[in-house]
């Protein structure tokens, strides 16, 4: 694993002591990881904040370094990159966060509260699309269907307890449907639970499959996955 740290100096010596790292997986983001790395620091002041890189190609290293207290890099594959970061974490809380999403205001709050049950090892926030009937619908649906089924996405701003995630291995080496996998897991490791906070979704991956597709692959996801996770 390679990494680089950012210098610290001042109030940035506070992540050496923060409670929660967010981890970040990148490839090929630059016109999207500056705005989201001060987006993210505006509304997580005292978080660490890690990004893993997959071999970007395109300057996002070069845009990221000075905007987060780390930045790691690993072969391309969200998996091992949320797993590298979450190596380099200092954190006791984990929180994996997608580098198109807008985080709610009070989240750290939210996942403190949230965390404080000895007997939660994770958790997750609700997800808002940002424009049109289909995506509303499709958000709404997926919440309550996934409330039904037991299970829950990436998207959806997952974190957990350092002591879970090594317990469990971190996230499963597939090429597809490590944050499910990952979710049974957590699910099976002791309770979870979720925030009323959304977070906001970018629809560029529901657009480039198609609003339907995005649906029918939802539903697909949950129905073929375990019943395993107790919600609040």
């Amino acid at each position: 694993m390679r990494s680089g740290d950012r210098h610290l100096t001042g109030d940035s010596e506070k992540n050496v002591r923060t409670q929660l790292s967010i981890i970040v997986p990148v490839f090929n983001e630059a016109p999207l990881i500056r705005p989201f790395l001060q987006h993210l620091r505006d509304r997580t002041p005292e978080a660490e904040i890690i990004v893993a890189d997959g071999g970007s190609s395109d300057g996002t290293v070069d845009l990221a370094t000075g905007f987060c207290d780390r930045l790691v890099k690993s072969d391309r594959s969200r998996a091992t990159q949320m797993n590298t970061g979450a190596s380099a974490a200092r954190g006791d809380i984990l929180w994996f966060v997608h580098v198109d999403a807008e985080v709610p205001l009070g989240s750290l709050d939210e996942i403190a509260g949230i965390m404080n049950d000895s007997k939660v090892v994770g958790g997750y926030f609700r997800i808002r699309l940002p424009r049109g009937f289909v995506y509303r619908l499709t958000d709404t649906f997926a919440h309550y269907a996934g409330i039904l089924l037991r299970m829950r996405c990436g998207d959806h701003g997952l974190f957990c307890r350092r002591t879970a995630f090594l317990d469990i291995g971190g996230f499963p080496e597939v090429p597809l449907m490590e944050d499910v996998q990952f979710f049974r897991e957590l699910c099976r490791s002791g309770r979870v639970t979720y925030s009323d906070k959304r977070i906001l979704v970018n629809p560029r991956r529901y657009e480039s499959v198609g609003r339907i597709s995005s649906m029918l692959a939802s539903i697909y996801k949950r129905i073929c996955c375990d019943r395993c996770c107790r919600h609040r």
